[in-house]
C-alpha cells in the first residue's frame, strides 16, 4: 500500500527530460511518415501526438480516408499514387483491410510505428511550451501526458512542425498566415470573394449508420437542430448529389462549419454547433416521415473529434500558387507532388445558400511541389509538414489532402536524417550539390519527382550483364474479353515512341448502320495524360453485325508518350475486351465522377485561370478491361533495360521489364566477370500506383494488386538464396543471412494472376 501524507506545499507532477535527435509534433499521417523516414536512416527520433490514435483525419476519430493525386480516379492524373513510406502503408492496408475499416487502419499504423526501432511514441501528449535557444532556433519542446500525469521535455536539434495547426512552429515565433490572399498578390484569379464566399474552410464531423434488420425509434437529444430548421438550413439534403439517406453519413463530408470563425480558439464551439446540426440531420432522416427506407438504421458512430481543413499556413522561402498547380511549373527543388484539385469550400459551410458545397478545378497533371516550401527562413532547426506547408490559400486547396501532406513529411525526414549527419541546417539543403543528393535518396526510395533529371542508377547493377528469359513484344491484347457497349467514350491508351502510330485492329458488334468516330489522341505535355491534342480523326461506316475493324493512321507521334486510341460515345457500337491486364496500359473513359467535380468536361464560365478539357478516366477492378487489338508493329518498350533506371512507375513510357505472358519461368539473370560482396536484394514490384487506395470505407476489389509478382526467388549457380511467397508489397527486400561473394544471380519470379504477366519496375543490389 502507497499512503502519503498531507503537505502544505503544492505537489508537482512527474517530470522527464529526454534527448532526441529529431522531434516530430504531431502524429497524423504527415507527422507518422517524417519519423519513420527519419528512423530509418539511424536516428533517434519522438513522435509526439496529442490524441490517443495516429492518422489525424484518418483516425478511427475521425474516419476520412486518405487520398492525394490519384483522385478516386477521377482526374486524368495516371499512375500518380504517392510513392515511398505512404505506398508502403496504402498497400499494406488495401492487403489487410481491403473492406476499409478505420479500426484495422488505427492498428496498422500503430505497428508501423512500434516496429521501428529508433522511434519513442508519446501518445496523448500535448505540446504546451518550446524554448529557443537563440531567436532562429527552437532548443526544448515541453508537453504533457494527462493519462501518465507526466510532464516532458524534448530537446533535440531539429524540429518538425506536423501539428495541423502549426502550434511548434507558432510558438517558436514563425510568420503565419490565416485566410486567403487578394487576387493580385499571385495573380490568382481563384482568390475567393472574401466577403461572399468567405476565407477558411470549415470543419467537419462525420457519423456511421447501420442496419439492424428491424424498425429502431430515434429520440433526438435537446440540443439537436430541429426538424424544421433542418429544412429550412441544409439545402444539401434536397440534392441526390450530396444526400442519400440510406448511405453512412461518413461520405456527407459537406456537413461542415467554422469558416467564418477562428478554426484554432474557437474549435470547441465549431464542435458543438457540428453536433448540433449532425443529430438535426439524423433526426431529419428517420423522424420526418419523409424517408421509410430509413425504418431499421439506426445511428451507430459519431465522432468525438472535428476534422479540421484549414488554420495556419507558414511563409516558408517560396510560397506554392494557383499557377504553379495549373501551369504545372518545373520547381529545381522538386521533393514531392500534388494532384488533387483546387478545392475551395464556402465558408458558411453546411448552412451555406449556394448550390455546390464546393469549388473544385482540376489540372491536366501532377504538379511539382519545392523544397523550399517545407522550411521558414524564421526558425533554422524547424521543418513544416502537412496542411502547415508555404503556399497560398488558393494553392493550400490542393495541397492539405493527407496523402500529399504524408508525401511531404518522408521528405522532411528525410532531410532531418541528412542535416543530422552533414551537420546543416535545413536551409542548407537549398544548395544545389545537397539538393541533388536529397533528391536522389528520395527517388531510390521510389518517390516519384516530375519533371525532373534526378536518377538513381545501381552501381553494381551496372557493371553487370544482365539476361532476362522474354521480353513482351505487344502485338496483342487478346480477343477472350466481353462486349462492351460504347455508351460512354472508350480509349486504349499505348505507350509509343516517336513516330507513325502501328496498324491498330480491333472487334467491334453493331447494332444497327452507323458510323464510328476514331481519334488519335496524345497530351499537349509528354509527361501528363490529358488527351488534348488530337493528331488525326477517322469515320468508319459500319453496318449491322460483327468485324474486324483495322486503324491505319497516318500522323506521327511527335515524342515518346502515351497515346490515346479514343473511339467516340456510339450507343449502337461495342467493343470486345481483353482479360489481359499488363503493366503500364489502360482503358479509359469519358465518364463522369460527380462527387470530384468530374462532369466529363471541365469548363469555365467564369476567368478563373483554369484550363478546359475533358476528363478520360479509367473504371475500378473488376470493371475497365483493356480493348482488345492487334498492334502491328508489336511495340516493344518493357525491355531489361528498364531495369536499371529510375523511376519506378510508368511516366511517358511504362519503366518496367515485362515477360512474356507464356514465359513459364520469367527469370532475370546477373553476371559479372569479377565476383561481388551481396548482403541484399531489393525489388520493386508493380503495386497499380493507378489505383487511389483509399483507407477506410471505399473498400477495393483486390487485396493483392493483379500485377505485383507474389513469388520470388533468389538463386547463385542453382543454389536458393532467399525465396519470398505471398508477396504484395511494392518494395521487396530479399536480405541475407550474411554477406556473400558471387558472380551471378538468378531471380525467378511468378505471378499466380493468369492473365497478367511478370513485370518488375526495377533492382538494387548492396
Amino acid at each position: 500500500m502507497i499512503e502519503e501524507f498531507f503537505l502544505k506545499e503544492k505537489r508537482s507532477v512527474k517530470t522527464v527530460n529526454l534527448d532526441f535527435d529529431f522531434v516530430v509534433a504531431g502524429g497524423g499521417m504527415a507527422g507518422v511518415c517524417a519519423a519513420i523516414a527519419a528512423a530509418r536512416f539511424g536516428i533517434r527520433v519522438a513522435l509526439i501526438q496529442d490524441r490517443p490514435v495516429l492518422g489525424g483525419n484518418a483516425s478511427s476519430e475521425v474516419r476520412l480516408w486518405v487520398l492525394g493525386a490519384t483522385s478516386h480516379m477521377g482526374n486524368n492524373n495516371r499512375w500518380a499514387r504517392e510513392g515511398g513510406i505512404l505506398n508502403e502503408i496504402l498497400v499494406e492496408n488495401t492487403y489487410k483491410n481491403k473492406e476499409g475499416n478505420p479500426i484495422v487502419f488505427d492498428t496498422l499504423l500503430l505497428d508501423k510505428v512500434l516496429l521501428e526501432s529508433n522511434i519513442s511514441l508519446f501518445l496523448n501528449t500535448v505540446i504546451i511550451d518550446v524554448e529557443k535557444s537563440d531567436i532562429h532556433s527552437i532548443s526544448s519542446v515541453s508537453a504533457y501526458n494527462p493519462q501518465n500525469e507526466t510532464k516532458y521535455k524534448f530537446s533535440a536539434p531539429y524540429f518538425c512542425d506536423s501539428t495541423g495547426d502549426g502550434l511548434l512552429a507558432y510558438l517558436g515565433g514563425a510568420r503565419f498566415r490565416i485566410g486567403a490572399e487578394d487576387t493580385g498578390e499571385f495573380s490568382e484569379k481563384f482568390a475567393p470573394d472574401k466577403i461572399t464566399y468567405g476565407e477558411k474552410l470549415g470543419h467537419t464531423m462525420f457519423f456511421y449508420t447501420k442496419d439492424v434488420g428491424y424498425p429502431v425509434e430515434y429520440i433526438a437529444p435537446e440540443f439537436a437542430l430541429k426538424i424544421e430548421d433542418v429544412e429550412r438550413y441544409i439545402n444539401r439534403l434536397q440534392s441526390a448529389d450530396y444526400f442519400m439517406p440510406h448511405q453512412s453519413g461518413c461520405k456527407y463530408w459537406w456537413i461542415e462549419y467554422g469558416g467564418r470563425l477562428d478554426t484554432i480558439t474557437d474549435t470547441e464551439e465549431i464542435k458543438y454547433k457540428l453536433l448540433e446540426v449532425l443529430y438535426g440531420i439524423w433526426n431529419y432522416i428517420k423522424n420526418s416521415g419523409k424517408y421509410s427506407e430509413v425504418e431499421n438504421m439506426t445511428l451507430e458512430w459519431v465522432g468525438c473529434i472535428p476534422g479540421k481543413r484549414e488554420s495556419r499556413r507558414f511563409v516558408g522561402y517560396y510560397m506554392l500558387n494557383q499557377k504553379d498547380i495549373i501551369e504545372q511549373r518545373k520547381q529545381p527543388d522538386t521533393v514531392a507532388f500534388g494532384g488533387w484539385s483546387l478545392d475551395l469550400h464556402p465558408a458558411d459551410g453546411v448552412f451555406s445558400t449556394g448550390k455546390k458545397a464546393c469549388n473544385q478545378w482540376h489540372t491536366k497533371g501532377i504538379y511539382p511541389i519545392p523544397y523550399r516550401c517545407y522550411i521558414t527562413p524564421d526558425l533554422d532547426n524547424v521543418f513544416l509538414a502537412g496542411r502547415i506547408i508555404s503556399a497560398s490559400h488558393v494553392a493550400f486547396a490542393s495541397t492539405r489532402v493527407m496523402a500529399t501532406s504524408a508525401a511531404g513529411g518522408e521528405v522532411v525526414g528525410t532531410a532531418a536524417a541528412y542535416c543530422l549527419r552533414y551537420k546543416c541546417k535545413p536551409q542548407g539543403i537549398m544548395e544545389a550539390a545537397k539538393m541533388k543528393d536529397i533528391q536522389t535518396i528520395l527517388t531510390k526510395k521510389a518517390v516519384y519527382l516530375p519533371q525532373t533529371d534526378v536518377v538513381y542508377s545501381d552501381k553494381i547493377l551496372e557493371e553487370a550483364e544482365i539476361k532476362v528469359s522474354s521480353e513482351l513484344q505487344l502485338g496483342e491484347i487478346p480477343f477472350d474479353g466481353a462486349w462492351r457497349s460504347l455508351s460512354h467514350a472508350n480509349a486504349q491508351i499505348l505507350p509509343l515512341n516517336e513516330g507513325r502510330l502501328p496498324v491498330i485492329t480491333v472487334r467491334v458488334k453493331v447494332s444497327d448502320q452507323t458510323q464510328q468516330q476514331v481519334e488519335l489522341r496524345i497530351s499537349s505535355k509528354p509527361f501528363n495524360y490529358t488527351p488534348d491534342v488530337i493528331l488525326e480523326t477517322q469515320y468508319f461506316d459500319l453496318s449491322p453485325g460483327e468485324h474486324k475493324l483495322t486503324i491505319r493512321f497516318n500522323a506521327r507521334i511527335p515524342y515518346a508518350c502515351y497515346a490515346f486510341i479514343c473511339f467516340s460515345k456510339n450507343d449502337k457500337t461495342a467493343l470486345l475486351t481483353s482479360k489481359m491486364l499488363v503493366t503500364g496500359i489502360l482503358s479509359v473513359f469519358n465518364k463522369i465522377l460527380p462527387a470530384i467535380s468530374n462532369f466529363g468536361k471541365q469548363e469555365n464560365s467564369e476567368d478563373l485561370g483554369i484550363e478546359e478539357f475533358e476528363f478520360w478516366c479509367p473504371e475500378r477492378r473488376p470493371q475497365g478491361q483493356n480493348i482488345a487489338m492487334t498492334i502491328e508493329p508489336a511495340i516493344s518498350c518493357f525491355s531489361k533495360e528498364n531495369l536499371l533506371q529510375t523511376p519506378y512507375r510508368p511516366t511517358n513510357q511504362p519503366n518496367a521489364w515485362v515477360s512474356n505472358l507464356n514465359d513459364e519461368d520469367p527469370t532475370i539473370k546477373i553476371s559479372w566477370n569479377e565476383s561481388k560482396k551481396i548482403r541484399s536484394v531489393r525489388l520493386f514490384a508493380d503495386t497499380d500506383y493507378d489505383h487511389a487506395m483509399e483507407t477506410v470505407q471505399w473498400g477495393h476489389h483486390d487485396r493483392k494488386m493483379p500485377f505485383c509478382v507474389d513469388t520470388i526467388e533468389l538463386r547463385s549457380k542453382n543454389l536458393v538464396l532467399k525465396k519470398e511467397k505471398g508477396n504484395f508489397k511494392t518494395e521487396v527486400q530479399l536480405v541475407l543471412d550474411e554477406e556473400i561473394l558471387v558472380d551471378e544471380l538468378e531471380i525467378h519470379l511468378k505471378n499466380s494472376n493468369d492473365n497478367v504477366p511478370v513485370a518488375l519496375f526495377g533492382i538494387q543490389i548492396n
